[in-house]
């Protein structure tokens, strides 16, 4: 049996080196009709299928990548990749003729944020077709990454998503989403995600926003009042228990079992519904429910000397899925998720981070220092033991 299938968004990042450029030279390299000289390009995959699968893969779960290039170099380049980890890891993607292959042009010259040049190209065919059911019905867990990114998961409304979700869950799997944030200005950022959301999430038991993503999507007024008040889209500083605890209660009333939020530096937030639903999570559900049932956790991230955040999300949900599979605890599985987070910021790729289960494990349990997270809200206190701090609870 697979321990874990990971679907959805992938692409191939192209990373030409401007580190040679000066940061007042910028400009200038984009002047039509210049030839530049700059360094070699780095090729990586990118997206949860490659970074949240790959990671699994490190992490030793025995995982399955399900994704959509074209057959074309850039498609062959991200399957050679994934084989580099695995040589059957790739053998469920689909190829096919008729589309491109999804690319991103990393443009990261010295004191100039990042600028992405994006081309969605298969991911924009991806339906609830190209996924194979029967893979699924002989796996434990199925986790399906970035539908903002992938057109035909919102543009027919609440119908594809919700498809890939239902079916995949009428196999007995336990089922996991992760989201992305889509320009507010595109199709995508305008898609109809409360509905879309109302629709999916009875279908999903594990469901692992970042807390940007899901007020966007679930609270638009909000999300424009903190990025009014924040001076912009930093709204972490803001991010308080008591919306935390009122969003996740939101996603678990709509349908999800277990709600993991992301809080980049802050950490993750995890909230969990009663024992009667977690009994139903599917093949991968917790080794002792009652354990997991009606928990409020907030775990800060451990030190680290950040070298970039590449993919830091998807390794975040590679540790909490990795440590879940492992029937470990909630405390054990939320430490894992920021341990595995951390590992991924020390390198500049989403990869080269991502030690080995038994290593991460060892790192933790050596003292690893955690950031500092104060808390000054009624009811949450911090766990000694695990250094995480404690809400009231779920429902």
């Amino acid at each position: 049996m697979i321990d874990a299938i990971v679907a959805g968004h992938v692409c191939l990042d192209v990373i030409p080196d401007l580190s040679s450029s000066a940061q007042d030279q910028f400009e200038e390299i984009l002047q039509p009709g210049r030839l530049v000289v700059i360094g070699p390009v780095t090729y990586c995959t990118g997206g949860p299928v490659s970074n949240t699968g790959l990671a699994l893969t490190k992490l030793g779960i025995r995982t399955q990548l399900m994704g959509k290039v074209g057959d074309d170099i850039f498609g062959q380049v991200i399957q050679d990749y994934a084989r580099a980890y695995g040589a059957n890891l790739a053998d469920a993607m689909v190829v096919d003729p008729a589309a491109d292959t999804s690319y991103t042009i990393v443009l990261s010259p010295p004191g100039v944020d990042r600028i992405f040049l994006h081309h969605p190209g298969a991911n924009d065919t991806f339906g609830a077709d190209d996924i194979r059911y029967d893979l699924v019905a002989d796996s434990r867990l199925f986790h399906f990454g970035y539908p903002p990114l992938m057109k035909r998961m919102y543009e027919t409304g609440r119908s594809e998503l919700m498809q890939v979700f239902q079916r995949a869950k009428d196999t007995g799997v336990t089922t996991s989403l992760d989201m992305a944030l889509p320009d507010p200005s595109s199709p995508a950022g305008r898609a109809d995600w409360q509905g879309i959301l109302r629709s999916v999430l009875p279908h999903v038991d594990l469901f692992l926003p970042s807390i940007e993503e899901i007020l966007f999507m679930l609270r638009p007024a909000s999300y424009q009042t903190l990025c009014e008040e924040a001076g912009g889209p930093n709204i972490l500083p803001l991010i308080r228990p008591e919306l935390l605890s009122d969003v996740s209660q939101e996603l678990i009333e709509l349908g999800s079992k277990i709600v993991a939020l992301k809080l980049g530096d802050r950490g993750l937030y995890l909230r969990t519904t009663g024992l009667g639903d977690l009994e139903t999570l599917g093949r991968a559900r917790p080794s002792d429910a009652a354990a997991w049932a009606n928990r409020e956790l907030w775990a800060p991230c451990f030190q680290v000397e950040m070298v970039g955040t590449t993919g830091s999300g998807d390794a975040t949900i590679a540790g909490l899925l990795s440590a879940l599979l492992r029937g470990l605890s909630a405390e054990q599985a939320l430490t894992a998720a920021v341990a595995v987070g951390a590992c991924n910021v020390e390198a500049a790729d989403a990869l080269g981070g991502i030690r080995p289960w038994g290593e991460t494990w060892h790192r933790v349990r050596s003292g690893w220092a955690r950031q500092d997270l104060a808390l000054d809200a009624p009811g949450w206190h911090l766990d000694d033991q695990y250094h995480l701090w404690v809400g009231w609870g779920g429902t």
